[in-house]
């Protein structure tokens, strides 16, 4: 019984004199030969010699997908080799290049053909790597990545290696490409467009600045792009692993002393200032300043984990992926198969999925209350909010705003009292009660105490500053003014906000 067998070659780079003599004699030999597409040179020396083939190009047109034009052609071929009807004759399927380089339907035969009972055998040639290496003088000892038009994303870019980008077989194409590669270098940076490389009168070497990529004309089955390498900082500072490099060399023998002496607890209080300047920014809708104060916090981020990083605890990158493995697990109805239609629904997959995470983790066995859990450093009025909430989901709490609003009533009487006949320790306590129950009632009309509290902080600034404002205006200082004065210009302040 004869195995069926499939036989993938190579046919080069698109010259056919750079077609290998073993594949030639190969093609001569056979009388069944398919080829993934008619559109390669070496087709015409097929034809002079009257060496038949069926080519998959129709494929192309029946789907939407070059994914699904791949799956079909390797469907079809591993039909026609189990053929009984072709008497076992040797088949033959050629693709441009090199058969594993960039060859998607070689690989799902790889995949296949075990399942099937087919032996698979794969013949080299010269791939478009050969040619880019020669026509565009590129060493590949320097570093380069050979990467997918159609899966390029920006995380695989890396500057400081030559990059070459296959398949970019139109303008559509070239147009995702340039905006990926927009993403880490500036619009102006110089890239090669390479049409048909070695292919005598046809080759094409085209510099172009990298926002004119998709505007250059020629796109085709022989095109491709080379980024070339860089060692320019602007380039490599746009990388996480960059940041990563230089905070590990500011904590160095060679590096800055005073980063060398610091431990958590000396720079503990940086880590607060940063993060509250960085809320500054965000509500005073500063986009300059989110940017520069994200890095501040991020600094504070890679500076903690460098330091455990130098007692072999742990590193940025394990850090980097407790926080990618949480997000998925805590999104079922992005990462899952759980539905989420509302915002609701998506908080409640989270709250489940943080609960589970606990169980497996045993985090909760360890705690003797259900209000644990919340850091003891937070300002009072987020810790309070947080303990309401805490002790709600377990059953603590009213059913409707009324009672809460009565206690607020209640708290604000108490307080009175307290002025009128008590110490001043006993006012404190109960005017804590009064804000207590205030934010009580913050959760039942879903406002955060803290953003609110910050909005009213900000209103009266602005309110308070018109004041000082019109005293300037006037020439006048405060003890040259009066309660009724400021207090109508207080007014004026709100009618104009």
């Amino acid at each position: 019984m004869t195995i069926p067998n499939i036989t993938v070659v190579g046919l080069g780079s698109g010259d056919p004199d750079q077609l290998t003599l073993g594949v030639w004699r190969r093609l001569q030999a056979v009388e069944r030969v398919f080829v993934r597409t008619a559109q390669h040179p070496v087709i015409s020396l097929l034809k002079e010699n009257g060496i038949a083939y069926t080519s998959f190009d129709s494929l192309y047109e029946q789907h939407d997908s070059f994914p699904d034009v791949y799956k079909s052609i390797a469907e079809a071929l591993i039909a026609e080799a189990g053929n009984t009807t072709a008497g076992g004759q040797p088949l033959i399927y050629a693709v441009p290049g090199h058969p594993m380089v960039a060859e998607r339907t070689v690989q799902l035969l790889r995949e296949q053909c075990p399942q099937a009972g087919i032996e698979l055998e794969i013949i080299g040639g010269e791939s478009f790597l050969d040619q880019a290496f020669v026509s565009l003088g590129i060493d590949p000892i320097e570093g380069f990545a050979l990467l997918d038009a159609a899966e390029l994303q920006p995380a695989l870019l890396q500057p400081q290696l030559h990059t070459l980008i296959g398949q970019v077989y139109d303008a559509f194409t070239a147009s995702d490409v340039k905006l990926a590669l927009m993403e880490r270098y500036p619009d102006d940076f110089e890239v090669v467009v390479g049409h048909a490389l070695g292919v005598a009168d046809e080759q094409q070497i085209i510099r172009v600045p990298l926002y004119e990529l998709d505007r250059t004309p020629g796109y085709g089955n022989l095109s491709l792009i080379w980024v070339p390498r860089s060692d320019d900082a602007a380039l490599r500072n746009r990388s996480f692993e960059r940041l990563h490099e230089i905070v590990s060399i500011l904590r160095s023998p060679e590096g800055c002393p005073w980063d060398r002496e610091q431990t958590h607890q000396s720079i503990r209080k940086n880590f607060i200032e940063e993060l509250y300047e960085a809320l500054e920014a965000i509500d005073n809708d500063d986009p300059d300043g989110m940017q520069e104060e994200f890095g501040d916090v991020i600094l504070q981020v890679m500076l903690h984990s460098q330091m455990e990083e130098e007692t072999g605890a742990f590193s940025v990158y394990d850090v980097i992926q407790s926080l990618n493995e949480k997000l998925i697990f805590r999104h079922p109805h992005v990462f899952g198969d759980i539905n989420a239609s509302n915002s609701e629904e998506a908080l409640g997959n989270w709250e489940q999925m943080k609960a589970e995470e606990k169980r497996i983790k045993g985090t909760d066995a360890n705690r003797k209350s259900v209000l644990d859990g919340i850091p003891p450093d937070l300002p009072a009025l987020m810790k309070a909010y947080k303990l309401q909430k805490k002790a709600a989901k377990v059953g603590f709490d009213w059913d409707e705003l009324g009672p809460v609003l009565d206690k607020i009533e209640e708290e604000l009487s108490e307080l009175r009292e307290a002025i009128a006949t008590k110490s001043e320790e006993e006012q404190a306590s109960e005017l804590g009660d009064l804000l207590f129950a205030v934010v009580n009632a913050s959760r039942f009309i879903h406002a955060d105490p803290e953003e609110a509290l910050t909005r009213t902080n900000k209103k009266f600034r602005s309110r308070f500053e018109y004041i000082e404002e019109q005293l300037r205006i006037r020439g006048k200082q405060f003890d040259q003014t009066d309660l009724t004065e400021m207090d109508r210009w207080w007014e004026e302040a709100k009618r104009q906000s």
